[in-house]
């Protein structure tokens, strides 16, 4: 048995990341401690490769929360699938790596590269970001908010940033607590600036910062946790706007 640091070390994820996964039923360890640490045993440890692994392929928490419902070839038929999509990940990493290998021998002049060489691996044809909010508030909004944000200047991305570093400064207080709500009210009016975000939308986003680990990642980058407090933040403020 392992408890929740230990498993969450052994991971590579937070713990913030395990206490989520248990509140919304996705992973429940089936054993605590007398102080009340969440013990994880190997089976556990098993379904929490299965939701990474699945995560990594972009599978929505939502869907992943079925899984214990289908067939052992239904799961294997998934992961395969996973699979062949690290593999051509895989292929395109090699790729990338000869041509950064190819670029140090050019500019140590040893070797001439051409302009198409400069750029062998390269792909950035797809958003998984983009992707994931089209398929939640439609295509014309999430164009609208790209041409917005394609015009930004570099002192409109430090605001958004800022916001996040502010944010960041009282993860540990309350929520729900005026000087928290206050902030959050700012992070609200920020994005009306790009797009439209009814409450509904904006208390979606949050959840979309803890469901994704991409989102989660780049959050937490400002500060351990942050996802976590700002969707639970934006849940009570979203929710408060609704009902005034």
């Amino acid at each position: 048995m392992l408890q929740i640091k230990e498993a969450a070390e052994t991971a590579g994820i937070s713990v913030r990341t395990l206490h989520h996964y248990d509140d919304i039923g996705l992973l429940v360890p089936s054993m605590r401690t007398e102080s009340g640490y969440r013990l994880y045993n190997d089976d556990e440890m098993d379904r929490l490769q299965q939701i990474l692994l699945l995560r990594d392929a972009g599978v929505p928490l939502a869907t992943i929360k079925t899984m214990p419902a289908l067939t052992t070839e239904e799961q294997v038929s998934m992961l395969a699938g996973h699979k062949e999509r690290l593999r051509a990940r895989q292929q395109q990493i090699e790729e990338m790596i000869g041509t950064i290998d190819r670029t140090i021998r050019h500019h140590k002049g040893e070797k001439t590269m051409n302009n198409p060489d400069k750029f062998k691996g390269f792909d950035f044809s797809t958003n998984p970001y983009e992707k994931e909010a089209q398929k939640r508030w439609g295509r014309e909004k999430v164009n609208a908010v790209n041409r917005n944000v394609n015009h930004w200047s570099e002192n409109e991305q430090e605001r958004f940033n800022d916001i996040y570093r502010s944010l960041a400064e009282v993860r540990r207080k309350d929520p729900g607590s005026d000087e928290v709500q206050q902030r959050i009210g700012h992070w609200y009016d920020l994005l009306q600036t790009i797009g439209e975000y009814p409450p509904e939308v904006f208390i979606s986003l949050g959840r979309m910062y803890t469901e994704d680990e991409r989102f989660t990642k780049n959050i937490d980058q400002f500060g351990d946790g942050l996802a976590v407090f700002m969707q639970e933040a934006m849940r009570i403020y979203g929710n408060a706007r609704l009902s005034s």
